[in-house]
């Protein structure tokens, strides 16, 4: 030391510490803790105000953003559950007037999701694990504050999990919808034009067919001369006669009369009689069903479901015998279809690629059914469409 001065030590800097706000609002204290980030709304079901303040702290020493709101009554955990939105409930379990169990009760019903942590100092091991299961996220006892921080991080990163997945699922259902939606126009659309394209070929080209038919048999009485003539005619009839024969049948295919005249049971009767004589498969039929003509766009859907089917069983089933039932009850429409063939695996039940299952699965959703099929290998396979009979399968104007 020189001169009898003293040597000029510098003065240490102090870190500013966040303020803090604390308020009373009736039976709640609401403590604030300014701190950079989003904020944390905790409510907090204690009457130890040293705990409150213990756990505060801890709390403010994870570096959050902390907004607690402190209550120790039912009536006002009830009010400030219904409040605000919350982040956090952390909650006592033994209270003078009020445990855990009901709180707990109480967060499920009206903050439902808001993850619930007990903070107790006293709790049992059976106790704890009746907790969880009836939905509390975790406990911490007072005795070992230091799980605290770590049980409430791990509550709000799952809960930011569940979030998250549920909001992917909500996204991947509208995506859903959409595309439903979409796929039932492109059908409604696909129809209408089936049927204009059946109207045209049948009315266009069978009449202008049936006129050249009936000019050639004039011509036919007009040509005196070889036979090698009156033989080129008839061939010409002959070639005439089996041209109607196939515009009426690609006309039928593309929209079968029977569908629109006669109504629903009566097309499906049409369509396994003609499947029979097509491919020599007996086919039995048994129709339960009143004999009435459902709205146009159902009964579509439920004629190309039985199409499909049938076209399934040619393609695949290897079958000498189908049994269709069709049957309804006070809610629903059924269709049975049976046959004896080889029987379809779970596998090719699973196979994404099969575009005729998904084409029948997505007809009958779009109704609001299911189609189901059940197979046993070398006794074939069942498939059955249930379709709801809703206030929009009305019954077409005119008919009773």
């Amino acid at each position: 030391m020189k001169n009898g001065k003293k040597p000029i030590v510098p003065r240490r800097k102090t870190r500013a510490r966040a303020p803090v706000v604390v308020a009373a609002a009736s039976s709640a204290t609401v403590v604030t803790a300014k701190i950079t980030g989003a904020i944390l709304r905790v409510l907090f079901l204690e009457d130890s105000h040293m705990d409150i303040e213990l756990i505060r702290h801890m709390l403010l020493a994870s570096g959050r953003n902390i907004a607690l709101t402190a209550v120790e009554t039912r009536e006002a955990f009830q009010k400030e559950l219904g409040r605000r939105p919350l982040d956090l409930i952390l909650s006592d379990y033994s209270l003078p007037t009020f445990d855990g169990r009901k709180a707990l009760e109480m967060a499920q019903n009206v903050a439902p999701g808001v993850p619930f942590i007990f903070v107790t100092g006293t709790m049992g091991e059976e106790v704890a694990i009746d907790m969880l299961k009836k939905g509390a996220t975790d406990y911490v006892l007072k005795n070992r504050l230091g799980r605290l921080v770590p049980a409430v991080e791990r509550a709000l990163s799952e809960t930011d999990q569940r979030l998250a997945h549920q909001r992917a699922e909500e996204k991947l259902q509208r995506s859903h919808d959409k595309l439903r939606a979409l796929t039932g126009h492109l059908q409604f659309v696909r129809e209408e034009e089936r049927t204009r394209i059946a109207r045209e070929v049948h009315d266009e080209l069978g009449q202008a067919l049936t006129g050249l038919r009936l000019d050639l048999a004039v011509l036919s009485g007009l040509v005196s001369g070889s036979r090698e003539s009156q033989r080129k005619i008839k061939t010409m009839a002959a070639q005439i006669d089996a041209t109607i024969l196939t515009v009426r049948r690609i006309a039928t295919d593309l929209r079968p009369g029977v569908l629109d005249n006669l109504g629903l049971a009566a097309a499906i009767e049409w369509q396994a009689a003609e499947f029979q004589e097509r491919t020599g498969i007996r086919c039995q039929m048994k129709i339960e069903v009143e004999e009435i003509i459902w709205e146009r766009n159902f009964s579509s859907a439920c004629f190309r479901i039985f199409q499909e089917t049938l076209t399934n069983i040619i393609r695949h089933a290897a079958a000498t015998r189908v049994e269709v039932l069709l049957t309804q009850n006070d809610h629903e429409l059924i269709l049975t279809v049976a046959d004896n063939g080889c029987g379809i695996t779970e596998k090719q039940i699973a196979h994404g690629l099969s575009i005729g299952l998904i084409g029948m699965k997505e007809r009958a959703a779009q109704m609001g059914g299911e189609v189901s099929l059940v197979g046993r290998a070398g006794h074939g396979t069942t498939v059955t469409m249930r379709v709801p009979l809703t206030a929009t399968v009305a019954i077409a104007e005119g008919t009773s």
